[in-house]
């Protein structure tokens, strides 16, 4: 888990933009280790609102949560920037279309069982 505490699977509403200390909070880390990772990973592109705070979206949060998991499995910093760069492109497809390997295979064991479901009552 992060240094913090564990992350989050999905934010509790449907907010368009997170502050800054809304996704601390999520992640249960300091500001600046967000502020920090937000320059290091070109994959985080937080918009500035008019004050110039950082609001991060949904898409950023899942990077985030991606960066969260690579650390806890003992990647360094310079191993995850180089798996985003070879990996980042699908990353963020499957995060704008919600189609991860998870999902799918999701989708193809809920398949399995309505099958299983049905030749048991067959029996």
């Amino acid at each position: 888990m992060p240094a913090g505490g564990s992350y989050i699977d999905k934010p509790k509403d449907n907010k368009l933009y997170y502050s800054i200390s809304e996704v601390a909070e999520m992640f249960k880390v300091n500001q600046s280790l967000l502020r920090l990772w937000d320059g290091q990973f070109e994959m985080i592109q937080p918009k500035l609102n008019k004050k110039g705070n950082r609001m991060f979206t949904p898409q950023d949060i899942e990077v985030y949560k991606i960066i969260f998991k690579l650390k806890e499995q003992g990647l360094t910093i310079q191993g995850i920037k180089k798996y985003l760069e070879e990996y980042g492109k699908r990353i963020l497809k499957e995060i704008k279309t919600g189609e991860t390997q998870y999902s799918k295979l999701e989708t193809k064991l809920r398949k399995i069982k309505q099958e299983l479901i049905a030749l048991s009552e067959k029996l």
